[in-house]
């Protein structure tokens, strides 16, 4: 019960904010919240049970910027994670990190004419992962939870009572207030989790840094060398994953359009999500406050996401497309750059094997747009990637990054062999005379 009797006790926080979390679940009750706050009726009253409710839930942060997330919150929540299990770094670990560095930098010139990169590579723990990958995931982010928040607010605020309607017309800013904390718990929660999985700098898929910096979590990253069981051939694990990272950081660092690309492109298509405020009420209706980790879960699962439209699943589409094309790029010049490694096969199977049962880049997708990486679609772009190599060489590869205009579509992935003749024949076009000419010997 309230600690507030109708005298001049100050309302309890605590009562404020377990009233507050249970109506979240429960369903919204103006009354308790209205009782738990100390509002009778008046105007002043009105005010300060608003300022209670700040007060009380959510925790202190700088000042406002408009973000439909409370990022200090996410950090934070993130940072206890990634410190649970967390170990100091391993100078051996780190001293073959940069002799792998060096080894990797050297193959990777014979496998693309993109050139290298002469950026020293940051060592990161997962704490520091978490600080430096936040920027990344906030721009990804606002866009969903803006509307999430927006969305949560009107349906709490249709549930008022009419009676109450006029005089509690702001309480739909609390309200968003409150789903930013949600949602920014549950974006700690991604992160906190992602710290402990993240091998590199670019495991979502896209680089972490704007200036497109090499990185390694090295914690992680002796994990799963060690996980291979490689034994006395464990640097080789080392110098393939140095390849794909550095092969990532080439092909951003020469596309300097693409990260931006990409990323306008998931916040075009988070802008334009839309929530199923049915499925809202119906979670609401059947939340067991004994099973706290329901609402969690449904938050992760993309649950409370509506139906896409066919413009929205065009866009998906194309997010899809240009991440398996980066993905598939990379993988195919990591493997012809590791030829020389006699498990690099084997270590390639493993870097799939664990994408396909969800790495941080499947999980990062899912949670924030509800996409799905198909493991399937970045073999194929992989396969189409090694077949215009073979078929017009390196050069001409890479070159098709100079510009979007020039990638490969969706319908080229399904179907390698048209877009390799057409590269070919590109190959083979001069100046506009020799086209005509051979238009119309191709109509006799």
């Amino acid at each position: 019960m309230s600690n507030f009797n109708g005298d001049n006790q100050e309302p309890d926080p605590e009562d404020l904010r377990r009233i507050w979390e249970e109506m979240l679940k429960q369903g919204f009750d103006p009354e308790a919240l209205a009782a738990a706050g100390g509002f009778d009726g008046s105007e002043e009253s009105l005010r300060k049970l608003f300022e209670n409710i700040k007060g009380a839930f959510l925790i202190p942060t700088p000042p406002n910027d408009g973000s439909g997330v409370n990022w200090h919150a996410a950090a934070t929540k993130a940072k206890d994670i990634a410190k649970v299990g967390s170990q100091s770094l391993d100078e051996a670990t780190r001293k073959l990190v940069n002799d792998s560095y060096g080894i990797a930098n050297l193959w990777l010139n014979e496998a693309t004419d993109i050139s290298e990169t002469t950026v020293e590579p940051k060592i990161l723990t997962r704490q520091l992962w978490v600080d430096d990958a936040l920027p990344l995931f906030r721009v990804l982010a606002e866009p969903v939870a803006d509307r999430m928040n927006r969305t949560l607010g009107d349906a709490i605020q249709s549930q008022l009572p009419e009676e109450m309607a006029e005089s509690l017309k702001g309480a739909s800013d609390i309200m968003r207030s409150a789903g930013a904390m949600m949602f920014a718990m549950q974006i700690g929660q991604a992160l906190g989790q992602l710290s402990k999985e993240a091998l590199t700098g670019t495991e979502i898929g896209l680089p972490i840094y704007v200036e497109q910096r090499p990185a390694f979590v090295l914690q992680n990253l002796n994990d799963f060398v060690k996980s291979l069981e490689l034994g006395p051939d464990e640097d080789q694990a080392f110098i393939y994953l140095m390849l794909r990272e550095l092969a990532h950081i080439r092909l951003f660092k020469h596309s300097k359009w693409l990260r931006e690309k990409v990323v306008a492109q998931i916040r075009e298509y988070a802008a334009g999500i839309t929530f199923d405020t049915s499925a809202m009420e119906q979670l609401s209706e059947e939340f067991d406050p004994q099973n706290p980790a329901e609402l969690q879960q449904a938050l992760e699962s993309g649950a409370f996401l509506a139906g896409r439209s066919e413009s929205q699943q065009v866009a998906l589409d194309i997010i899809e497309t240009n991440l398996a094309l980066i993905e598939g790029w990379v993988d195919a010049v990591t493997s012809e750059a590791a030829k020389r490694l006699p498990k690099g096969e084997a270590i390639r199977e493993a870097v799939r094997r664990r994408r396909a049962t969800g790495g941080p880049a499947e999980q990062t997708f899912q949670s924030l747009v509800g996409l799905e990486l198909r493991p399937k679609r970045m073999r194929e772009a992989s396969a189409l990637w090694v077949a215009i190599s073979e078929s017009v060489g390196k050069e001409k590869r890479d070159s098709l990054w100079d510009h979007p205009d020039f990638l490969p579509t969706a319908k080229d992935i399904d179907s390698p062999e048209k877009f390799v003749a057409k590269v070919k024949n590109d190959l083979g076009v001069g100046d506009a005379m020799d086209q005509a000419i051979r238009d119309l010997l191709g109509d006799v």
